[in-house]
């Protein structure tokens, strides 16, 4: 079980360069749990496409796929904790939300996002890492 962050969901899920390692995170491991968090940052990602001219209906499809994939697997991070690892780092509060779920279960968060990984180096892990571990 990981925690899997809204850019790892998009990798999976909108083709593109990391869409193959994605899929290998979620071939060694298929029991993604994210904070409910993920469905906006989802959604304003989608946005840009479609304001790159993604049609609506595709954005709805994928919308609609992922949902399936992750709404299941949706877990509120403790409140307090979230604060408590704001006040440690530079980064924002909804990044700190996939930090302090993973703290919380006792996984890894899978990301691509370099920040998090120097930032909280014994919770974050890169994709890369994840799948050669």
């Amino acid at each position: 079980m990981i925690v899997a962050d809204t850019n790892l969901i998009a990798y999976l899920q909108i083709t593109g360069v990391l869409t193959p390692i994605a899929t290998r995170v979620l071939q060694k491991d298929p029991y993604w749990i994210t904070p409910p968090l993920w469905q906006s940052e989802f959604r304003n990602l989608l946005a840009g496409y479609m304001r790159r001219g993604m049609l609506l209906e595709r954005v709805q499809v994928i919308m609609e796929k992922t949902l399936q994939l992750i709404e299941e697997r949706q877990i509120i991070p403790d409140s307090n904790r979230v604060l408590v690892l704001v006040a440690k780092s530079t980064c924002t509060a909804y990044d700190c939300e996939f930090v302090a779920l993973a703290e919380q279960l006792g996984i890894p968060l899978v990301t691509a996002d370099k920040q998090l990984i120097k930032t909280f180096p014994t919770i974050a892990v890169s994709l890369e890492d994840f799948v050669s571990s």
